[in-house]
C-alpha cells in the first residue's frame, strides 16, 4: 500500500506475475502445428500445477519449522513447571532447598526459560557426569584423577578433595544418587588424622568450604561435623605473635610453619582467605573461636593499611607487617581483596562488617592505578607492581577481578557504580581474549602486554581454571547481557574439544600445540563446571541475594551480622529458620 492508499503488489508478487507472463509468451510464440494447440494448453496448465505444488511444499516446510519452535517452547514451559513442582515438594524439606528461595521469590521467578539455555545447561551437566563418573571409576576417595593413566593421586594428603569439592555441584545439578554416594563416603571413610603437611589456604577453601556448602544446601549435619573436625586441626596455625597465620600445618601433629621458599614469610592470599569459611563455621556451630582467629587477621592488617589499599604478597607473621615483595591481583594476592568484599556481603552489609567494605573500596582506588590499555586494540588489563615499577603482566588468575568488581559496583552511588561496572566489562573482554587469542581457544596461565602488539601468552599451559567463566557468570547475573553467556559457551566448547578424554578432562601442557597433561584438577568440578551450569540457569538458582561464593566456588548462606563475634549460633539459627519458610589456587601441572 502506498501513501495514497492504493494497494500495490509486493516485489515478490510482481516478479512471480512477470515470470508467468514470460512463460505464457514463450509458449505462445513457439511455431507448432495446429493439431498441437491442445497440447500447448495442457503444458501451460501442467506448469501452473507445478508452481502451485512447489509453493504448497514450501509452505508446509515453513509450518513444520514453526511447529518445531513451538514444541521447543512448550518443552521449555514443561521443564519450568517441573522445576516449580519439585520446589513445592521440597519446600522446607532441607535448608532452603536447591534455590534457596522462599515462597515469595518462587512466585517472582516464573519467567519461562530460553530453550537454548536449557540445552546448554544439560550439556554442562553431561560434562559433569563424565568428569564425576571417571573419578568414581578410577580415583574414588582419592584427591584427584589422572585421566590419561586412569588412576588416582593423593596430592592433598588423601582427603578426597575432588569428592568434597564436587558435593555442592552435584547437589545443585540435581545429581542425587551421586551426591548420596559421596555423602556416605564422607560419613564413613573421610579421616583427617593424616601425617600430612597441609596448606591452610587450600584445605580451607576446598575442604572446609566444600563441607560447609554441602551442609548449607542439604542440612545434613555430617558435613558440619566434618568441617569442624578439620578446622580444629588447622586452628593452631593462627597462634603466632601477630595473629597472622602460618600457612602450613601437619594435620595429625600440628607444628605450623611457613614454606621455606617464602623465606619464613606468610603469603597475603593464604592468610586473608579463610574469613568466609571460619565466620560461617562459627555461625553454624555457635562457637566464636573460629571467627575470632580470622577476623583478628583483618584487624592487624587494617592497622597499617596503606592509602592505596594495595598490600605486598608477603607478610611477616611475627610483626604483622608487610615485607618488600610484589603487589598483584594474580597469584598470592588475589583472593585477599575478594574476601574483603565478600565478608561484607556474607554479613548482609550491616554495620558489623562495614570496615570490610571500606577496606575494599580503598583497595579499588589502588587497583585503578594499575589499569592500563594496549595498542592498537585497547585491551584493558591490570599491571603488577614491584616497588615503584610496573610490570605489564596479568595472570589468568586475575580474571576473577571483573566478577569481583561488578559485584562490588552495586555498593557505590550511581556514578561510581557505572564506572566500576564498565571497568569490569572491559577487563572481562580482555580475559575472554586470553582464550580467543590461542589456536586451541583456551587461555594460557599468564599474558604479557607490549606496545603495538596487544597481548602475548607467557606461561602457556592451561589447567582447567575457572576465573574467566566465574566473571562471566557474575556479569550475566548483574547485567542480563546474553553476550556473556555466548562467551562462556565458546569457552565450554573449547574445553570439550581440547580437554575431554575417554576418562575425564585434562589440562593442556601448551595451549598453542594442544598437547595434553594428565590431571583433572578438583576445581574444574567445583568451579569451572558449576559456574558454567549457573551461567545457563535462572537467576533464582543460588540467588546472589541469599548466597555468597567462596574463592573455590562453594556457595555459603548470607547471614545478617549484628554481632561482634558473640552469640553467633542464635543469629544463624534465626536466619536459617526464616529461609526454611519458603588459586587463585596454586594448581599443579602434571606430567603426561
Amino acid at each position: 500500500m502506498n501513501l495514497s492508499g492504493e494497494i500495490r503488489p509486493s516485489l515478490l508478487e510482481l516478479k512471480y506475475l512477470r515470470y508467468l507472463d514470460l512463460s505464457r509468451n514463450t509458449f505462445e510464440n513457439i511455431p507448432i502445428p495446429k493439431f498441437f494447440g491442445s497440447l500447448k494448453n495442457f503444458l501451460f496448465l501442467l506448469f501452473i500445477a507445478f508452481v502451485c505444488i512447489s509453493f504448497s511444499v514450501w509452505d508446509r516446510q515453513t509450518l513444520v519449522g514453526e511447529q518445531e519452535v513451538e514444541i521447543a517452547k512448550l518443552n521449555a514451559e514443561l521443564e519450568h513447571l517441573k522445576v516449580l513442582l519439585d520446589e513445592s515438594k521440597s519446600d522446607g524439606g532441607n535448608a532452603g532447598g536447591l534455590n534457596g528461595k522462599n515462597s515469595k521469590s518462587s512466585m517472582k521467578n516464573t519467567v519461562l526459560e530460553d530453550p537454548i539455555d536449557i540445552q546448554r545447561r544439560e550439556k554442562v551437566k553431561d560434562a559433569m557426569l563424565h568428569a564425576w563418573g571417571s573419578y568414581e571409576k578410577y580415583a574414588w576417595g582419592q584427591d584427584e584423577l589422572q585421566p590419561q593413566s586412569k588412576n588416582g593421586v593423593n596430592s592433598f594428603g588423601g582427603l578426597g578433595v575432588t569428592l568434597i569439592d564436587s558435593l555442592d555441584t552435584l547437589y545443585i545439578m540435581g545429581l542425587d544418587e551421586q551426591f548420596q554416594r559421596a555423602r556416605d563416603w564422607v560419613a564413613n571413610s573421610l579421616d583427617f588424622n593424616k601425617n600430612y603437611e597441609a596448606s591452610i589456604f587450600e584445605t580451607t577453601i576446598r575442604v572446609v568450604g566444600g563441607l560447609l556448602s554441602a551442609y548449607d544446601l542439604s542440612g545434613d549435619k555430617v558435613f558440619l561435623e566434618k568441617a569442624r573436625d578439620i578446622a580444629d586441626r588447622l586452628l593452631p596455625a593462627w597462634n603466632t605473635p601477630s595473629g597472622i597465620p602460618y600457612n602450613i600445618i601437619n594435620l595429625a601433629h600440628g607444628n605450623p610453619h611457613n614454606p621455606g621458599w617464602t623465606g619464613g614469610e606468610s603469603i597475603l592470599a593464604d592468610s586473608g582467605t579463610e574469613q568466609l569459611e571460619f565466620i560461617a563455621l562459627s555461625q553454624r556451630t555457635g562457637d566464636p573461636k573460629y571467627q575470632k582467629k580470622v577476623e583478628n587477621v583483618i584487624t592487624v592488617l587494617n592497622k597499617t593499611f596503606p592509602a592505596d589499599g594495595l598490600l605486598p604478597v608477603y607478610i611477616n607473621p611475627h610483626r604483622g607487617t608487610s615485607s618488600y615483595s610484589p603487589i598483584t591481583f594474580g597469584a598470592m594476592g588475589d583472593s585477599f581483596y575478594e574476601y574483603l568484599l565478600k565478608v561484607w556481603i556474607q554479613g548482609n552489609k550491616t554495620a558489623a562488617v562495614k570496615h570490610y567494605r571500606e577496606m575494599w573500596e580503598t583497595s579499588m582506588k589502588g587497583l585503578l592505578s594499575l589499569v592500563r590499555r594496549t595498542k592498537p586494540s585497547s585491551f584493558t588489563y591490570l599491571c603488577e607492581k614491584n616497588g615503584e615499577s610496573l610490570n605489564d603482566k596479568m595472570d589468568e588468575l586475575a580474571c576473577f577481578a571483573p566478577g569481583m568488581i561488578a559485584l562490588g559496583s552495586l555498593g557505590y552511588g550511581p556514578g561510581e557504580s557505572q564506572k566500576f561496572l564498565s571497568l569490569a566489562e572491559e577487563l572481562a573482554w580482555t580475559c575472554y581474549n586470553f582464550y580467543q587469542s590461542t589456536p586451541t581457544k583456551l587461555a594460557g596461565e599468564n599474558y604479557f602486554f607490549h606496545s603495538g602488539h596487544d597481548m602475548s601468552v607467557g606461561t602457556s599451559w592451561n589447567i582447567l581454571r575457572p576465573e574467566t567463566v566465574e566473571s562471566l557468570f557474575y556479569l550475566w547475573r548483574l547485567t542480563g547481557n546474553k553476550t556473556y553467556q555466548e562467551w562462556g559457551w565458546n569457552i565450554f566448547q573449547a574445553f570439550e574439544k581440547n580437554s575431554r578424554v575417554e576418562s575425564g578432562y585434562v589440562g593442556l601442557m601448551d595451549v598453542n600445540t594442544g598437547v595434553k597433561d594428565n590431571m583433572m584438577q578438583s576445581f574444574f568440578l567445583a568451579e569451572t563446571l558449576k559456574y558454567l551450569y549457573l551461567l545457563f540457569s535462572p537467576s533464582s538458582v543460588i540467588s546472589l541475594d541469599e548466597w555468597v561464593f567462596n574463592t573455590e566456588g562453594h556457595p555459603l548462606r548470607i547471614v545478617t551480622r549484628l554481632d561482634n563475634g558473640e552469640n553467633l549460633g542464635g543469629s544463624y539459627g534465626q536466619q536459617k529458620q526464616l529461609n526454611r519458610l519458603r588459586g587463585r589456587k596454586e594448581g599443579r601441572q602434571a606430567d603426561n
